[in-house]
């Protein structure tokens, strides 16, 4: 015998009506029916149905722990008769099924992933761009061209020893032009101070004047002409010799 049916049985032989045992438990009569019917799913959930059918068998002079008991036998049927309604109509599977599922579904995605990503790999390889040799180009400094490095060739240098000092009694110019070829020409001072360090152009003339003495050293004797106070001397020397002199004041 169904639960529902057994608070029927009870209910007519206490002699109450449904209106009867609703006025008694303050349950509604459209419930007290639903239940009758063995429908307990209008109570509210099993703790409020638990309290319905504690209070009815108060009512009916009857063991609540009957009817409690009968209520989970029954409610536990139901359960599991739901439980395999879904599992006929695959909404559930059985827990041993869904394990197997599982497991094959992690080995189906980790040979996948393992798959991708040795394909990636082999794109990655064929698309890398080779390394490409970087040329540097190295700078090469120019050579020195011959006129910017003196000549290492040893010149002797000659200090005339027959070309006296002039006087003049009034100071001391000297005219330097460089008639043949360009020279390297140095002039200072009875103190020492210079008046000229450089090169003199060909066809170039330099004058040079003083109240006491002029010392010249003249690095290609053979290229220049020299006038000292209005005398011509002319060259000192062969192409190419250093020649130094001095033109002054006796005092």
């Amino acid at each position: 015998m169904s639960l529902g049916s057994m608070i029927t049985k009870a209910r007519k032989d206490a002699g109450l009506s449904i209106d009867d045992l609703s006025a008694a438990t303050n349950i509604r009569g459209p419930l007290l029916r639903e239940m009758e019917s063995d429908n307990f799913s209008q109570c509210g959930g099993e703790t409020y149905a638990r309290g319905h059918i504690r209070n009815i068998a108060a009512k009916l002079n009857v063991d609540p722990q009957i009817f409690i008991t009968a209520f989970e036998d029954e409610q536990m049927h139901v359960d599991r008769s739901m439980q395999d309604l879904l599992v006929e109509n695959s909404v559930m599977r059985e827990p041993s099924e869904a394990r197997k599922v599982s497991w094959k579904a992690l080995a189906t995605i980790s040979v996948a992933s393992l798959f991708v990503a040795g394909l990636a790999q082999i794109i990655i390889s064929n698309n890398s761009t080779p390394d490409i040799p970087v040329l540097i180009e190295e700078s090469v400094s120019p050579t020195p061209s011959a006129e910017a490095t003196p000549e290492a060739t040893a010149v002797e240098e000659v200090v005339p020893t027959d070309e006296p000092s002039i006087s003049t009694g009034q100071g001391v110019e000297v005219i330097i032009t460089a008639t043949r070829a360009k020279s390297w020409l140095f002039v200072s001072d009875a103190t020492g101070r210079t008046l000229f360090s450089g090169q003199i152009s060909a066809g170039t003339t330099k004058t040079f004047t003083t109240d006491q003495q002029l010392n010249l050293k003249i690095g290609n004797a053979g290229g220049v002409d020299l006038s000292v106070n209005g005398e011509k001397v002319g060259s000192l020397g062969a192409d190419g010799q250093v020649v130094s002199v001095s033109y002054g004041v006796d005092s």
